[in-house]
């Protein structure tokens, strides 16, 4: 039976380990992805920079169908102008994953836009350098989450209780 107990254990602290959540985030706030006030052209990168982004996370662009946005190179991001985008979509509602660390440079595709401050570094970390704030919540579970169908709390939660079980167990039995 001690036996039985040290393997629920070990593969309840490996689910712990495994769960990763990946975030979703609406950028630029209520604001969305809209022209910026005229004393308000570094808004969207103030907003890139208190926020921590890893890889898997998924940003939200909320825009009017007029606008759009581009995933460019950083030339084409101080150029505020790109005629071969890495990645474009006009549709008012954009999400994009952040499949990799690095640098990743977005623009409007109006160059009016652009120039006056509708334009973004998002600078996502590696795995292991990756600090989220308290304050960030998740919407997108990991692996074991969405089989779960849990949202985090409620999964940290259980897998709280089933360790204390675990323990239970193994010094009772």
């Amino acid at each position: 039976m001690k036996n039985t107990a040290i393997i629920f254990m070990a593969f309840a602290l490996l689910t712990v380990l495994k769960v990763q959540s990946a975030h979703h985030f609406t950028v630029g706030g209520d604001k969305g992805w809209v022209t910026p006030k005229a004393n308000d052209t570094n808004h969207y990168n103030e907003w890139a920079t208190s926020n921590r982004f890893s890889i898997n996370d998924t940003l939200r662009f909320e825009y009017i169908k007029k606008d759009s946005v581009l995933l460019v190179t950083k030339e084409e991001y101080e150029k505020c102008k790109s005629t071969n985008p890495m990645f474009f979509s006009d549709n008012g509602d954009t999400s994009f994953e952040l499949n990799r660390s690095g640098y990743f440079y977005f623009i409007s595709g109006v160059s009016s836009h652009c120039e006056h401050g509708l334009k973004m570094i998002v600078k996502v970390l590696e795995a292991e350098n990756v600090d989220r704030p308290a304050n960030q919540t998740s919407t997108a579970m990991s692996e074991a989450a969405s089989v779960l169908k849990m949202d985090s709390d409620t999964l940290s939660q259980t897998l709280m209780i089933v360790g204390i079980i675990a323990m239970f167990t193994v010094f009772y039995m």
